[in-house]
């Protein structure tokens, strides 16, 4: 149960939740943007629970292992052109009746499950050391097992001129492919990088840049068990899931994590009790605020604010307890560095506030 807790169920007593599935389609996908004039692929009522598809923009990495015959119709039938001004491909909107501006969406992941056993990660032209890796874009291949959860490298090679129009599709080729470094295990924590309700803006909002509609906000901690609270900013909040991966460490240094389709599961509810400025998540361990500028010290003094504000306005801190608290026990950490926009995140125990909020 959250410890940020309404004073009343926002569902209605007479509703029981219903089950939805929505799958990626040409016609439920949008691809590298938001946009709050899009019309909603599906429309539901708060505490419904939904079962979605999130495709990779990097499943044509590695075709053969990454893509099937509706990913591969994705791809085929989404217009290149239409595929801006960002890269990751969208699933959604989701309309939920009774969301307003002001409003909290409370996002519960429930579930998240990889749709292949393989995954791409891309040194990309956006890599924090693009230049100190001589400027060269490679792709490594990871294979999942599913039985100790764990990731493996079992290919790489050298992109073949430069990796500029999203959806790409490398043709397989065992001749460049590149011997890997043995023995590497690497965490499997399925989370999404990219979800957000829509802006409230004229036209299409990049996917790429994190903001307080959510976005790319790359924290792989939002899988599985988490709860993610995010502004509504439009009338219905129109929630989008993308950018799903298999694995990421914190700063996403090459430019992108082990990039794997996965199907989801989450509820999604309407909360009018609380609000927060920017998106907040919930774990079962932790409360983490985020801070989002293309300055990584402002991206750091707004995940800062966010913390204050969180200690002081919902957990009942003065100002000078929670800033003392927050030098003590907070700890801040680099999100990610290559979406242009960066990202820093700062997270508390929940243990340290769970008998002020009792």
């Amino acid at each position: 149960m959250s410890l940020i807790k309404p004073e009343h169920d926002s569902l209605r007593p007479e509703h029981q939740p219903r089950t939805h599935v929505l799958e990626a389609t040409p016609a439920t996908v949008h691809w590298g943007y938001f946009d709050a004039a899009l019309p909603p692929a599906l429309t539901i009522v708060s505490g419904d629970i939904v079962c979605a598809e999130a495709v990779t923009q990097h499943a044509g990495d590695a075709p053969e292992l990454m893509m099937d015959a509706e990913i591969d119709r994705i791809y085929r039938e989404v217009p290149k052109a239409d595929r801006a001004p960002g890269v990751h491909i969208m699933t959604g909107p989701i309309y939920i009746q009774d969301s307003q501006p002001g409003d909290m969406l409370e996002v519960r992941y429930l579930q998240m499950k990889p749709r292949f056993m393989y995954g791409s990660n891309l040194a990309a032209s956006w890599g924090h050391l693009f230049k100190e890796m001589g400027e060269k874009e490679r792709v490594t291949i990871y294979r999942m097992d599913d039985f100790s959860q764990t990731a493996t490298p079992v290919f790489a090679y050298d992109f073949p001129g430069k990796y500029e129009i999203p959806g790409t599709i490398t043709p397989a080729c065992d001749c460049c492919r590149a011997e890997i470094t043995d023995g590497i295990r690497v965490p499997v924590r399925p989370h999404l990088g990219t979800a957000g309700v829509a802006p409230n803006a004229q036209g299409r909002v990049s996917t790429v840049p994190p903001g307080e509609h959510g976005g790319n906000i790359d924290n792989w901690r939002i899988g599985a068990g988490a709860t993610m609270y995010y502004p509504v900013q439009v009338p219905g909040a129109l929630f989008s899931i993308g950018d799903p991966h298999i694995s990421q460490g914190d700063g996403e240094i090459s430019g992108t994590a082990i990039e794997a389709s996965l199907s989801v599961i989450m509820q999604i509810k309407v909360r009018k009790d609380f609000h927060f400025p920017s998106p907040l998540l919930e774990t079962q361990e932790f409360f983490i605020t985020h801070g989002f500028n293309e300055d990584l010290d402002l991206a750091m003094r707004q995940a800062s604010i966010n913390m204050l504000t969180l200690l002081t306005e919902h957990f009942g801190l003065s100002r000078d307890d929670a800033y003392s608290l927050m030098s003590v026990t907070v700890d801040f950490s680099v999100t990610q560095v290559v979406d242009g926009r960066q990202g820093v995140h700062a997270k508390i125990g929940r243990h340290l506030l769970k008998e002020r909020h009792a």
